[in-house]
């Protein structure tokens, strides 16, 4: 999906919540922020603090990325790691 307008990255934000089945109050509390963060980002609003934003796309789990025209990307993808493997090992221990 090409997001070119803070109302576009709103709406792609709202409809990723919508689909994991949170709430705004549910994803406020994961991020660290108020619910009225929560609201103002899926208004739209263009103003908002760039490094919430991008851990508000993390817990989303909606990677952000970008197009130079390169076959490859400029920076490989961080490896991901399996949180319930990691808990599950944790508990046998």
């Amino acid at each position: 999906m090409i997001i070119r307008s803070a109302m576009e990255l709103g709406a792609a934000v709202k409809a990723r919540r919508k689909a994991l089945g949170e709430d705004q109050a549910a994803l406020a509390v994961r991020v660290g922020v108020s619910r009225q963060w929560i609201s103002a980002l899926e208004n739209g609003k263009s103003t908002l603090e760039l490094g919430l934003v991008l851990q508000t796309l993390k817990a989303l789990d909606m990677p952000l990325s970008t197009s130079s025209g390169q076959s490859t990307p400029a920076v490989p993808p961080a490896p991901r790691t399996d949180l319930n493997a990691l808990i599950n090992a944790a508990r046998r221990r």
